[in-house]
Protein backbone atom coordinates (compact mmCIF):
# COMPACT_ATOMS: atom_id res chain seq x y z
CA UNK A 1 0.00 0.00 0.00
CA UNK A 2 2.81 2.56 0.95
CA UNK A 3 4.62 1.87 -2.40
CA UNK A 4 1.76 2.04 -4.29
CA UNK A 5 0.76 5.35 -2.47
CA UNK A 6 4.67 6.16 -3.41
CA UNK A 7 4.28 6.09 -6.78
CA UNK A 8 1.49 7.53 -7.09
CA UNK A 9 2.56 10.66 -5.49
CA UNK A 10 5.50 10.55 -7.80
CA UNK A 11 3.06 10.18 -10.61
CA UNK A 12 1.26 13.10 -9.20
CA UNK A 13 3.67 16.06 -8.69
CA UNK A 14 5.21 14.74 -12.30
CA UNK A 15 1.95 15.41 -13.89
CA UNK A 16 0.72 18.58 -12.09
CA UNK A 17 2.00 21.40 -10.02
CA UNK A 18 1.33 20.70 -6.66
CA UNK A 19 1.84 23.41 -3.90
CA UNK A 20 0.57 22.15 -1.06
CA UNK A 21 0.50 18.82 1.42
CA UNK A 22 -3.82 19.47 1.45
CA UNK A 23 -3.59 19.61 -2.20
CA UNK A 24 -1.68 16.39 -2.43
CA UNK A 25 -3.92 14.81 0.29
CA UNK A 26 -7.13 15.26 -1.99
CA UNK A 27 -5.63 13.82 -4.99
CA UNK A 28 -4.85 10.88 -3.21
CA UNK A 29 -8.08 10.58 -1.50
CA UNK A 30 -9.28 10.87 -4.90
CA UNK A 31 -7.69 8.06 -5.84
CA UNK A 32 -8.68 5.79 -2.72
CA UNK A 33 -5.74 6.41 -0.57
CA UNK A 34 -6.67 6.58 2.97
CA UNK A 35 -4.48 9.80 4.37
CA UNK A 36 -3.71 11.61 7.02
CA UNK A 37 -1.67 15.04 7.05
CA UNK A 38 0.57 13.45 8.85
CA UNK A 39 0.79 10.54 6.25
CA UNK A 40 1.97 12.96 3.30
CA UNK A 41 4.45 14.76 5.26
CA UNK A 42 5.94 11.38 6.44
CA UNK A 43 5.64 10.19 2.35
CA UNK A 44 7.31 13.68 1.62
CA UNK A 45 10.12 13.22 3.71
CA UNK A 46 10.56 9.45 2.73
CA UNK A 47 10.90 10.22 -0.54
CA UNK A 48 13.35 13.48 -0.10
CA UNK A 49 10.53 15.77 -1.90
CA UNK A 50 11.85 19.14 -2.21
CA UNK A 51 9.39 22.61 -3.03
CA UNK A 52 10.94 24.12 -6.53
CA UNK A 53 9.87 27.67 -7.33
CA UNK A 54 7.77 28.22 -11.06
CA UNK A 55 8.17 31.07 -13.56
CA UNK A 56 4.94 32.38 -11.38
CA UNK A 57 6.67 32.83 -8.35
CA UNK A 58 4.43 29.89 -6.97
CA UNK A 59 5.75 26.65 -5.47
CA UNK A 60 5.54 23.48 -6.70
CA UNK A 61 7.15 19.90 -4.88
CA UNK A 62 9.32 18.05 -7.08
CA UNK A 63 11.75 15.13 -7.43
CA UNK A 64 14.73 15.54 -5.68
CA UNK A 65 17.44 14.72 -8.49
CA UNK A 66 20.62 14.55 -6.20
CA UNK A 67 17.99 12.23 -4.23
CA UNK A 68 17.74 9.69 -7.31
CA UNK A 69 21.38 10.18 -8.05
CA UNK A 70 22.26 8.60 -5.03
CA UNK A 71 20.05 6.11 -5.13
CA UNK A 72 20.97 5.26 -8.44
CA UNK A 73 24.73 5.08 -7.42
CA UNK A 74 23.85 2.51 -4.93
CA UNK A 75 22.40 0.37 -7.03
CA UNK A 76 25.57 0.20 -9.42
CA UNK A 77 27.93 -0.19 -6.46
CA UNK A 78 25.46 -3.01 -5.58
CA UNK A 79 25.71 -4.53 -8.97
CA UNK A 80 29.69 -4.38 -8.90
CA UNK A 81 30.07 -5.76 -5.51
CA UNK A 82 27.48 -8.94 -6.04
CA UNK A 83 28.83 -9.52 -9.47
CA UNK A 84 32.95 -8.88 -9.11
CA UNK A 85 35.30 -11.39 -8.82
CA UNK A 86 38.64 -9.84 -9.65
CA UNK A 87 40.60 -7.12 -11.23
CA UNK A 88 43.73 -6.41 -13.00
CA UNK A 89 45.55 -3.35 -14.83
CA UNK A 90 47.31 -3.38 -17.93
CA UNK A 91 48.62 -0.02 -19.20
CA UNK A 92 45.79 1.98 -19.64
CA UNK A 93 43.17 -0.81 -19.81
CA UNK A 94 41.07 -2.68 -16.34
CA UNK A 95 40.01 -5.87 -16.30
CA UNK A 96 37.66 -6.95 -14.35
CA UNK A 97 36.25 -10.82 -13.84
CA UNK A 98 32.84 -11.23 -12.66
CA UNK A 99 30.74 -14.06 -12.36
CA UNK A 100 29.51 -16.13 -15.35
CA UNK A 101 26.98 -13.60 -16.67
CA UNK A 102 27.25 -10.35 -14.47
CA UNK A 103 29.48 -8.89 -17.35
CA UNK A 104 27.42 -6.47 -19.18
CA UNK A 105 25.61 -5.53 -15.98
CA UNK A 106 28.71 -4.68 -14.08
CA UNK A 107 30.00 -2.77 -17.43
CA UNK A 108 26.85 -0.42 -17.19
CA UNK A 109 27.21 0.30 -13.94
CA UNK A 110 31.09 1.08 -14.52
CA UNK A 111 30.09 3.50 -17.41
CA UNK A 112 27.08 4.73 -15.13
CA UNK A 113 29.09 5.81 -12.15
CA UNK A 114 31.63 7.62 -14.23
CA UNK A 115 34.83 6.95 -13.05
CA UNK A 116 37.74 9.47 -13.98
CA UNK A 117 39.58 9.00 -16.69
CA UNK A 118 37.28 6.03 -17.93
CA UNK A 119 36.32 6.12 -21.82
CA UNK A 120 34.22 3.23 -21.82
CA UNK A 121 33.77 -0.31 -21.20
CA UNK A 122 33.33 -3.53 -23.43
CA UNK A 123 32.15 -6.59 -22.04
CA UNK A 124 31.81 -10.55 -22.55
CA UNK A 125 30.50 -13.00 -20.57
CA UNK A 126 32.42 -12.80 -17.22
CA UNK A 127 34.82 -10.10 -17.99
CA UNK A 128 34.92 -6.27 -18.41
CA UNK A 129 37.95 -4.23 -20.09
CA UNK A 130 37.35 -0.67 -18.57
CA UNK A 131 39.57 1.92 -21.29
CA UNK A 132 41.01 4.85 -19.07
CA UNK A 133 42.90 7.58 -20.37
CA UNK A 134 46.05 6.68 -19.28
CA UNK A 135 47.68 4.45 -16.71
CA UNK A 136 48.43 6.79 -13.74
CA UNK A 137 44.44 7.20 -14.17
CA UNK A 138 43.71 3.38 -14.53
CA UNK A 139 45.16 2.93 -11.55
CA UNK A 140 43.12 5.56 -9.28
CA UNK A 141 40.36 4.39 -10.90
CA UNK A 142 41.13 0.73 -9.82
CA UNK A 143 42.22 1.83 -6.26
CA UNK A 144 38.49 3.85 -6.30
CA UNK A 145 36.46 0.94 -7.35
CA UNK A 146 38.28 -1.57 -4.72
CA UNK A 147 37.02 0.65 -2.39
CA UNK A 148 33.70 0.59 -3.30
CA UNK A 149 33.63 -3.12 -3.84
CA UNK A 150 35.13 -3.59 -0.01
CA UNK A 151 34.07 -1.32 1.67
Amino acid sequence: MKTDRHGRIIELITERNIETQEELAELLKKDGFKVTQATISRDIRELKLVKVSMKDGCQKYAINNNHLEERYSEKYIRVLKDSYLTMDVAQNIIVIKTVSGMAMAAAAAVDALKFPGCVGTIAGDDTIMVAVKSTDEAHKAMQIIKEMIFN
